[in-house]
């Protein structure tokens, strides 16, 4: 007998949990507004809007987890407020009538600036923006009679990841010959996730009821500057002397004052203009886990850029899909 597993959102996190759980020989519903999602027998893409109160109830009937992967319309404090507390509080309650547990992709904004490496046991007690947002939400799971884990990682990189630091500002800048530009600072440690590492996380803690309700940081590997990231993913891509040049903190705050985006962004900037170490030893070892070595997730990565470049050349000069 498979089990049975629903995804919501088909985002780089959603799509991969689900990818990994078809490929295991579950069953798994995927859950978006539109239908989207991969391509896979295993895979039921339904259209469900899963903000709506008891919308998952008869999705949910016989599943073991809910992998929720959905996120907020806009990056931005105000839509978060407006849109997760709700949303979540939905699909709590819609999985404890399933008896399921729920596991969560969290960031590690409820943290808020921090002086050393970032463990579990770090208190998540931010209160402003966005980060404040995010500490409400842990809170909120904590009370909740369904059983939840929260797996917080560090910003993401790997196939399907486009809207981050470590995507499409960077990858497809290389990829196209030009100056990769940097927020913050070229040679401070930052943490970066490879997204299946994430994903293998989550499942394995659905999979093991002795982690639930608890907060686990995702299989990390040892921080890098955004210089080497940048050199990693061009050492994947064969590119021999990437240029690299840095948007400063002052100027993106500057234009923050003007900008409500660029000040959605300046927010996080302390991540990028001092060191931001995830240490995630003690997850590794509950989860039996290793992170993917950088040179293997930076070749995976590129990899996943290229074909998507490919693909969108072929139909932009009449082709078809490979």
């Amino acid at each position: 007998m498979s089990t049975l597993h629903v995804v919501t959102g088909a985002g780089p996190v959603g799509w991969t949990v689900a990818t990994r759980l078809a490929e295991r020989g579950d069953t798994v519903r995927l859950v978006t507004r539109s239908g989207s999602g991969p391509d896979h027998p295993a895979i039921e893409r339904l259209r469900v809007d899963v903000a709506v109160a008891g919308a998952l109830d008869d999705v949910l009937t016989g599943a073991a987890a809910v992998f929720h992967c959905t996120h907020g319309s806009a990056y931005a404090a105000a839509a978060w407020r407006r849109e997760l507390p709700s949303t979540e509080a939905a699909v709590l309650d819609s999985a404890g009538r399933a008896g399921a547990v729920v596991v969560f992709p969290e960031s590690l904004y409820s943290y808020g600036p921090v002086d050393g490496p970032i463990t579990e046991d770090t208190p998540r007690n931010a209160t402003t923006g966005k980060l404040g947002v995010r500490t409400d939400l842990l809170r909120a799971r904590e009370r909740s009679a369904t059983a939840t884990v929260s797996v917080a990682a560090s910003d993401f990189f790997g196939p399907h990841v486009l809207m981050a630091h470590g995507g499409e500002r960077m990858i497809s800048t290389l990829l196209a010959g030009r100056k990769v530009r940097v927020m913050g600072a070229l040679d401070v440690p930052h943490s970066f996730t490879y997204v299946p590492d994430l994903a293998a996380a989550m499942i394995a803690a659905a999979d093991d009821r002795s982690l639930w309700n608890t907060v686990l940081h995702a299989p990390t590997g040892p921080a890098v500057t955004q210089r080497q990231l940048v050199r990693a993913f061009a050492d994947a891509a064969g590119i021999a002397d990437p240029a690299v040049g840095v948007l400063p903190g002052w100027a993106l705050r500057t234009i923050g004052r003007v900008h409500a985006p660029t000040r959605e962004l300046a927010e996080t900037l302390y991540q990028f203009e001092r060191p931001f170490v995830l240490d995630s030893t003690r997850s590794e070892r509950l989860l039996g886990l290793a992170p993917t070595p950088l040179p293997e997730a930076a070749a995976a990565t590129v990899a996943w850029w290229r074909e998507r470049r490919a693909t969108a050349t072929a139909v932009g000069s009449g082709g078809g899909h490979h």
